[in-house]
């Protein structure tokens, strides 16, 4: 006896709501999280922050200082992403971001006039400051700084022990911000260097001058990858690569390595890998979920069968079968099965 499935009508469609609500206002949603931009800042020519003001389904209770958000912009029809940190939130819960003139996303969003609407994620990421007695260190280069400036926000609020910040920096973008926190806490030191005047990196020699005593603080980087590089190098060397956190907001894919054969089991497909998995799969016609594809939101997170692949952050192999690896930051440098 064959049963009849039951038609349920669904009474109320998300989409017609959404359509209803933003005649009232433009931010109501059901449950997306959009977002009006209130102000347009030039931080420098090419360096712009906007304030967002999300609706009431953003969870601003829940950010923490150093956390970014997925801005959606729909370029040619197609809805594009990409993560920027928040800065800093306004008593009236506004949040800022800065955003480089650079990329399809960025350039976009950038040309967007105030009063624009574009759908934001919840805050995410794990970029945070860890509960330390340890002296702080900071270290940023480029757009970098809008997580580190976060950062040193909230540690200005929550300690009263020594942090230095050594910023890496072609415009200047929130120098003036930080000589004012500088002015009010003095346990702030700074270290700015303009790359247009000093064509300075970050050594061994550099950080031994300004902070003696880097290998026993609590460090926090965010910036260009080869700053990331001898950051890490640094305290590798030191033996203390527990006290570094980081956050990169620029991929470097190994050129050098050779093309691999990848597998994805449900998708039945098979294709070559140069690569981070994720561009490489989308080249071959697959569409994987993903959001952020900077190794933040873990949307692209999937089980690698059998394989080995490179992170691209952290240059880390990972050979194991049937680990947790994301497309956007992983290489393939072997063969690789994927369950996807």
């Amino acid at each position: 006896m064959h049963t009849r499935a039951e038609y349920k009508p669904e009474w109320i469609r998300e989409d017609f709501v959404d359509f209803i609500a933003e005649k009232f206002d433009s931010t109501w949603a059901w449950k997306k999280i959009k977002a009006e931009i209130n102000s347009v800042k030039p931080l420098s020519t090419d360096f712009i922050q906007l304030q967002l003001r999300p609706n009431q389904n953003f969870k601003l209770k829940t950010y923490l200082p150093g956390q970014s958000v997925l801005v959606t912009v729909v370029i040619g029809g197609v809805r594009q992403q990409r993560s920027y940190s928040i800065v800093q939130v306004s008593a009236q819960g506004m949040f800022s971001i800065a955003v480089k003139k650079q990329g399809l996303v960025s350039n976009a969003l950038t040309a967007l006039p105030a009063g624009s609407i574009v759908e934001v994620s919840q805050p995410q990421g794990d970029f945070t400051l860890k509960p330390s007695s340890r002296d702080s260190l900071l270290i940023a280069s480029g757009s970098g700084i809008t997580a580190i400036y976060a950062l040193l926000q909230d540690h200005q609020k929550l300690y009263q022990h020594p942090v230095d910040l050594i910023y890496f920096s072609r415009d200047d973008a929130y120098v003036t911000e930080l000589k004012a926190l500088a002015t009010q806490y003095p346990n702030l030191k700074l270290h700015l260097i303009n790359t247009t005047q000093q064509k300075q990196h970050l050594t061994a020699e550099l950080i031994n001058e300004l902070v003696t005593d880097f290998a026993e603080r609590e460090c926090y980087a965010c910036g260009a990858s080869s700053m990331m590089q001898s950051v890490q190098n640094l305290y590798q060397q030191a033996e203390r690569t527990e006290q570094l956190h980081t956050e990169y907001f620029q991929l470097v894919i190994d050129e050098t390595l050779e093309k691999q054969p990848v597998k994805f089991i449900l998708a039945q497909q098979d294709f070559q890998a140069k690569g981070n998995l994720l561009e490489s799969a989308e080249q071959a016609g697959l569409r994987p979920a993903h959001g952020c594809r900077m190794g933040i939101c873990n949307t692209c997170s999937c089980t690698k069968v059998t394989g080995s692949v490179k992170n691209i952050l952290t240059g880390e192999i990972d050979s194991q079968n049937n680990s947790q690896i994301k497309l956007c930051i992983s290489q393939a440098i072997s063969p690789v099965t994927i369950n996807l």
